[in-house]
């Protein structure tokens, strides 16, 4: 079953993790002109950002109830999110053609990876125990619905937990689209 059919929340967070990974895996073909890799990683961001602002909004706060040590492991992948947020921004203001372009790319893809490894080799099966089908389905659909509405380009000095987050990321979302509409940038 697909994500797009499902509301499994782990289903939906998986199936985001694919799409990222084929879009790293076309860029390290090397293939593009620099005017199409910035587009991928543009796309790629907007990706990762509406994925990251619906886990902090849903599936962490989930798994700080659900799981015994579950502030400590929302904390630390708060950590992580925190750092990628920085290298995407940083990655966003710089020119395809500028070498500090692939740096910035490598580093991203290295931290995402890392990122992705430990939420489905320890984080995802952990929650996936703690909580009931009902719940990891409700978890999807409102995870589904914050993508809908979520930022697409990074905002490092945002807040990242409930309630700011909830109710500052729409706004900064609606920006954000108002932004790419405007400046034809595809997320």
């Amino acid at each position: 079953m697909s994500a797009e059919s499902s509301t499994d929340l782990i289903d939906i967070i998986v199936s985001d993790h694919r799409d990222v990974e084929r879009i790293f895996t076309e860029l390290e073909k090397g293939t593009a002109s620099p005017e199409q890799r910035k587009q991928m990683v543009d796309h790629v961001i907007a990706e990762l950002v509406r994925h990251s602002v619906a886990e902090e909004q849903y599936m962490y706060p989930a798994a700080r109830k659900a799981l015994a040590d579950g502030d400590a492991l929302a904390d630390h992948e708060l950590e992580e999110h925190a750092e990628a947020e920085q290298v995407m921004k940083d990655l966003s203001e710089t020119e395809a053609t500028d070498p500090r372009f692939e740096e910035l790319l490598q580093k991203l893809m290295s931290d995402i990876r890392h990122h992705i490894e430990g939420e489905e080799n320890e984080f995802l099966p952990r929650l996936k125990a703690a909580c009931s089908k009902a719940e990891l389905q409700d978890l999807g659909r409102r995870v589904q619905q914050a993508k809908k509405v979520a930022p697409t380009r990074p905002h490092p000095m945002a807040p990242d937990t409930p309630p700011a987050n909830r109710i500052l990321n729409p706004g900064a979302g609606l920006v954000d689209r108002m932004r790419d509409a405007l400046t034809g940038r595809s997320a």
